[in-house]
C-alpha cells in the first residue's frame, strides 16, 4: 500500500530508468522537473523540439544528460515526439510547450500514434491529509459525460494501470449521490451496471460497490447507520466519478482547502501519456512522471 507520493517515488525508482519523450521541450519548468526526475534515477529524457532553444534552456536548469530530436516546425513536434514512443525508443510521452489539442491529436494519429482501441481517460492520484493512503480517481479531465460503455473503458484503463503498480484487488467506489438505483438519476443506473460487469468478468478483477454516496464510501459509521454492509467503506482505493464536473470540482476543492498533493496521467494509449499544465508545480510534474514510470512496466 502506497501511503504517500514519497512511497510512490521510491517504488518508481526501484523499477529502473524509463526513457521519456518530451514534446516541444524548450520550457524551463518542464526541464526542471525532467532534471529532478533524472537526478533521482527515474528517467532518461529524449527532448523533441528546437535544438538551440532546448540547449539554451537545459543549460539554465543544469540538465546535461539528454538526447535531442530536432524539429523545426512546431506543428510537427507532437507527432515526432509520439513517433519516438511508438518506435520503442521511449516508454513514456510527456507534454512540453506544445498545444494540448495538437498533442492529443498526435497521440491518436492513425499511422504513428498510440491507439489501443480504448478510450483515453485521466487517472488522478491524490495524497490527502486525513486519508491513510493515496487515493486514485477517474475521470476528472478528459471525458465530460461518459456513456456506460465509455465508463467501462475508463474503469478498465485505471484497473490495468493499478495492476501494473501492484494492486491485486482494488476497492472501487462508483460514486453517485445516493445508494438507490433510480432511473431518473442515470449515474445510479450506470454504477449498478458497472458492478454487474465486474460480476460477469467483463471488467478486470476488483471489489466494486455502487451506486454509493461519498459519505458511505469513506465513513464506515455512515454505512452502518444506513444499514449498508460495505466491503470498501473507509478503505477505497479508486473513485469512479459519474461525470467530469464531479471529479473536477472535488479534486480542486481538495487542492484548495485540504492542501492535498496530486499527480495525473492519461491512460488508454499504448504507453502512459503525461498531459500536465504550465501551472503545475515541479512536485506535480515529478509525481506524474513517477506515476507514468510505474504504469509503463
Amino acid at each position: 500500500m502506497l501511503k504517500s507520493f514519497d512511497d510512490l517515488l521510491r517504488k518508481a525508482r526501484n523499477c529502473g530508468v524509463s526513457t521519456v519523450s518530451v514534446a516541444q521541450a524548450e520550457d524551463q519548468e518542464v526541464l526542471k522537473a525532467i532534471k529532478m526526475a533524472e537526478d533521482i534515477g527515474l528517467i532518461y529524457p529524449i527532448l523533441v523540439g528546437n535544438k538551440s532553444k532546448i540547449e539554451e534552456n537545459a543549460k539554465v536548469v543544469g540538465l546535461q544528460n539528454y538526447e535531442i530530436v530536432h524539429v523545426e516546425n512546431s506543428d510537427n513536434v507532437a507527432l515526432e515526439a509520439v513517433k519516438v514512443v511508438s518506435s520503442g525508443e521511449a516508454k513514456i510521452l510527456m507534454k512540453g510547450l506544445v498545444n494540448t489539442s495538437l498533442y492529443l491529436r498526435a497521440v491518436l494519429n492513425k499511422e504513428y500514434g498510440l491507439r489501443t482501441g480504448r478510450l483515453l481517460s485521466l487517472l488522478a492520484v491524490y495524497e490527502l491529509p486525513g486519508y491513510h493512503k493515496l487515493l486514485y480517481c477517474t475521470d476528472s479531465g478528459v471525458n465530460v459525460s461518459p456513456s456506460i460503455e465509455q465508463k467501462k473503458d475508463i474503469l478498465t484503463n485505471s484497473l490495468l494501470a493499478m495492476k501494473s503498480m501492484g494492486f491485486e484487488m482494488p476497492k472501487v467506489a462508483a460514486l453517485t449521490s445516493n445508494e438507490m438505483v433510480d432511473p431518473k438519476i442515470p449515474a445510479t443506473v450506470e454504477a449498478a451496471s458497472l458492478v454487474e460487469m465486474v460480476k460477469n468478468n467483463d471488467i478486470s478483477n476488483c471489489i466494486i460497490e455502487g451506486p454509493i454516496a461519498f459519505d458511505v464510501a469513506f465513513d464506515s459509521n455512515a454505512a452502518k447507520h444506513k444499514g449498508i454492509d460495505s466491503k470498501i467503506s473507509g478503505d477505497v482505493d479508486l473513485l469512479m466519478f459519474p461525470n467530469i464536473e464531479t471529479g473536477n470540482v472535488l479534486g480542486k476543492s481538495w487542492l484548495h482547502f485540504n492542501n492535498a498533493k496530486w499527480a495525473g496521467i492519461i491512460l488508454g494509449a499504448s504507453s502512459p501519456v503525461i498531459l500536465g499544465s504550465r501551472s503545475d508545480t515541479a512536485d506535480v510534474k515529478i509525481n506524474s512522471i513517477a506515476l507514468a514510470c510505474l504504469t509503463s512496466n
